[in-house]
């Protein structure tokens, strides 16, 4: 583990270290890199260099307070500035949750970085606007964590009760015992204040070019957040080779719910790559 500087924070990063292939994994809310051990394993017996940082507002990463600190150009700046101060060349690039909204940004903005791109959850930008009332109805909490100061009390309320109820996290003791720190519960709360504004619920649909990388979707079917159709319509979104996998029975922290099947599924597909 070691602390990097980039684009204005210091991050709190794990690293494999070895000469193997980079895989660079980006977690999402309300999680830190930890949440990828079981993949980490898996793919360093396999003979991978694993990087999995704390993502700014998260873990023991930088906390900014200013909800700009959390936009598009920041979080992807991150990842960039991440891929080269560590010199990891070109990487594949996994995501959950908002690690995966932001590894479509990432991989819209700077292919050039990347072998491939996994998305885990989160599909495209486009499809997830897309998938209709569905995924309006299970996003209802984005619209509670706009309100400073309402959302975080709400999620604090009654020994974090809500926090508990809602998200029904499996590892939701570890959540709590970082989000008792009012910097930590704030600072990952931002991430959605700055990304999915209220407005952003009636913006047009943006147009966005097509990702030309190899790309593999993964979807839980026991997901509390996301619709499958955020997942599956992202394949119009991607002009290099498309899989999906559907992950049956697990949750949506489908990393720890179901690793061995997650493992398999990326391992299989980065295998089957070349270059």
């Amino acid at each position: 583990m070691t602390k990097i500087k980039v684009n204005g924070v210091t991050l709190h990063v794990r690293d494999s270290g070895g000469d193997g292939t980079p895989v660079l994994m980006l977690h999402g809310w309300p999680d830190t890199g930890d949440v990828w051990r079981h993949q980490v394993d898996a793919l360093s017996a396999a003979g991978y260099r694993v990087v999995t940082p704390d993502l700014r507002g998260f873990g023991e990463s930088d906390k900014p307070a200013e909800v700009d600190a959390y936009g598009r150009a920041q979080m992807v700046g991150d990842v960039l500035g991440l891929i080269d101060a560590l010199d990891l060349g070109r990487v594949h690039l996994v995501g959950h949750d908002w690690g995966s909204a932001i590894a479509w940004m990432v991989a819209l903005n700077a292919p050039q970085k990347l072998r491939s791109l996994t998305a885990m959850s989160t599909g495209h930008p486009v499809a997830f606007r897309r998938a209709g009332i569905a995924q309006k109805e299970k996003s209802w909490y984005i619209l509670l964590f706009q309100f400073t100061g309402i959302a975080e009390e709400w999620i604090r309320q009654n020994d974090f009760e809500n926090l508990r109820t809602v998200t029904r996290h499996p590892e939701i003791d570890e959540v709590i015992g970082r989000f008792t720190d009012p910097a930590a519960l704030t600072g990952s709360l931002n991430l959605y204040r700055a990304m999915t504004p209220p407005e952003s619920n009636i913006a047009p649909v943006p147009t966005l070019p097509p990702i030309d990388l190899p790309t593999l979707g993964m979807w839980s079917t026991h997901d509390i957040a996301l619709v499958e159709a955020g997942m599956t319509g992202s394949a119009a979104h991607v002009r290099g080779p498309w899989r999906y996998e559907r992950v049956e029975g697990a949750g949506h922290w489908l990393q720890l719910d179901a690793p061995d099947r997650v493992n398999a599924a990326l391992l299989d597909f980065l295998r089957g790559l070349t270059g």
